[in-house]
């Protein structure tokens, strides 16, 4: 049966489990939404490209199904390009319809032509252009296959008249996904055990890459009583009820999850790329478990490397470990936790007129469903959600530490509450990140998405202006001009709130999480917070210091005054 192009892909996308399309209508994919109108694909349209392909990464990320985002040609295209880069970091099987000017005129310097292969190929794990009729299911299986089975963004780019072209192509192409278990080999299993036994002070690291081994992970902890730190992404499976949790390292991190990292003999990294390398342990020796080769040893010299999954990796070496007696590694490290937690907690304390985001983010905490999914933005709110949200095991968490970008938290919580429409999705905004793209305030509008929004309102760009202040400098262009973001929901179709006292915070926020439409609760909070490392070195102490004598200087005494009350003097 003769079907056109665009019926091709459309159909393909279908059976490859995807249910919604993201983007924005325009010349090049009009043949194309016209099929997806009479489909179960529901398209919706977003006000910029770059909220769609945020959208499609958050249901992604959090479904794990194929979610698709189609732009016109050129600009439409390219507008998609940080939300793709932000999905292909963060592993969220998304495919994108990147279309491209009418084929007689490609090549010619065409207005609006963009060669998006060359764009997408490297922020995709599969990105081909369709060149003829009869390509076209085959090479819309292989993208859907790759996003899938890859765990990243496929890009296939379409000429505008390409769409509506018709193919007679009759072969049964489909998308095949399996879920392949890869062992090591049995030499590196005997040197690891032998390792692993000869340790004293033993820790875990679990990354992203250990999201199906959390039941091992623990077995094998109790066995040679280890402590578990880690990465961010992995907070939501690691810490729930979770005994040897001892939190994170790096400069998010906490005093318990650097001191194992520091004081470790053995470091275990189980499916963990954390990038920093000046976190990792000077003496210790590391053995690194991942399922992709190139991961080993790119982050830190390995003693040993293993390419396997960190579920099946455990369960074949648990029978080779001697148990150890001895736990005072791991009771340490664990009352430093604890400590740590109380840290957090004193942190929170907030006067009528100074609300600190930690009070804010502990309140959410409290009040938050239990089964919530929360979003936040790149700076400070990343910090106030892994330090300050409890994980229990239902709550799912979202954030941009791959890839560091602003403006993520509300459309990818856009893109999460149409796949989970009877659960609470809250987005913890930045006032910078939100109004990077606050022109789809109005798809929340128009679509009627209850997404919760949070903005921390310190009228700043907090975190760079922190950074500017740690380096001795002045901070320079931070400032933000902010409206009332509660009036600005109301004028947007939304519900608002806007809190400037902390007596007033709580009845705010129970009114927003009740209300089933989309809603902002702008919380004026401290803009001389500072994000306190796990240890403050002498140099970040000058420096602070610095600044502190250059605003003097500047006439700007009283943030010095406010920046050591606010911060120190609690």
């Amino acid at each position: 049966m003769s079907k056109t192009v665009s019926e091709i892909i459309v159909d393909v996308l279908i059976q490859s489990g995807a249910k919604r399309c993201y983007g924005i209508v325009g010349d090049t994919i009009n043949h194309f939404t016209d099929v997806i109108s009479r489909t179960s694909l529901e398209w919706v349209h977003v006000r910029h490209e770059e909220v769609g392909a945020f959208a499609a990464g958050g249901e992604a990320y959090m479904t794990g199904e194929l979610t698709v985002c189609a732009g016109t040609c050129g600009p439409g295209s390219l507008h998609f390009i940080n939300g793709i880069y932000e999905s292909h970091r963060n592993g969220a099987p998304v495919l994108l319809v990147a279309s491209q000017v009418d084929r007689i005129q490609e090549g010619l310097n065409y207005p609006q032509e963009v060669d998006q292969v060359k764009i997408y190929e490297q922020c995709s794990v599969f990105c081909e252009s369709i060149r003829h009729p009869d390509q076209a299911r085959r090479i819309t299986v292989m993208a859907a296959q790759a996003a899938l089975m890859k765990r990243g963004v496929a890009v296939i780019v379409v000429n505008g008249d390409m769409f509506n072209e018709i193919s007679d192509d009759d072969i049964p192409w489909a998308v095949h996904r399996s879920t392949p278990v890869i062992y090591p080999d049995e030499n590196h299993l005997e040197k690891m055990a032998e390792m692993i036994n000869a340790a004293q002070g033993v820790t875990i690291y679990a990354g992203i890459g250990a999201r199906n081994a959390r039941k091992e992970l623990m077995m094998l902890a109790e066995k040679i009583k280890a402590p578990i730190a880690h990465t961010s992404r992995s907070k939501e499976f690691i810490e729930p009820d979770n005994p040897y949790n001892v939190g994170m390292t790096g400069i998010l991190g906490n005093k318990a999850g650097l001191h194992v990292f520091q004081n470790c003999d053995l470091l275990l990294c189980m499916g963990s790329d954390f990038a920093y390398t000046q976190f990792y342990p000077e003496d210790a020796r590391i053995i690194q478990i991942d399922t992709e080769p190139l991961h080993i040893g790119r982050r830190t010299p390995v003693d040993l490397g293993l390419v396997g999954d960190v579920a099946a990796t455990v369960k074949a070496i648990l029978p080779k470990i001697l148990d150890k007696n001895d736990d005072g590694f791991l009771i340490s490290a664990r009352k430093q936790w604890q400590k740590d937690i109380e840290a957090y907690s004193h942190h929170a304390e907030s006067g009528e007129d100074l609300i600190h985001p930690q009070t804010v983010t502990h309140m959410l905490d409290e009040l938050a469903s239990k089964d919530a999914i929360f979003t936040s933005d790149g700076g400070s709110p990343i910090v106030w959600l892994l330090r300050h949200l409890t994980a229990n095991g239902q709550r799912r968490f979202l954030t941009s530490l791959s890839h560091g970008t602003m403006a993520n938290a509300y459309p990818q919580a856009l893109g999460i509450a149409l796949a989970y429409p009877h659960r609470q999705v809250i987005a913890m905004c930045g006032d910078g990140g939100m109004t990077m793209l606050m022109g789809d305030l109005l798809t929340l509008a128009q679509e009627n998405i209850p997404v919760k929004l949070l903005v921390y309102n310190n009228h700043s760009l907090g975190f760079v202006e922190m950074e500017q202040r740690v380096e001795g400098l002045l901070d320079n262009f931070t400032g933000l001009k902010n409206p009332n973001f509660g009036e600005l929901a109301k004028v947007c179709g939304l519900e608002g709130w806007q809190v400037k006292r902390t007596s007033d915070l709580e009845p705010a926020m129970r009114e927003w999480l009740a209300s089933d439409k989309p809603g902002i609760l702008d919380v004026h909070v401290n803009r001389m917070e500072l994000v306190m490392p796990p240890e403050i070195k002498v140099s970040q102490v000058a420096s602070t210091a610095l600044f502190g004598v250059k605003a003097v200087l500047n006439g700007r005494t009283d943030e010095v005054i406010a920046l050591i009350r606010d911060n120190f003097v609690r």
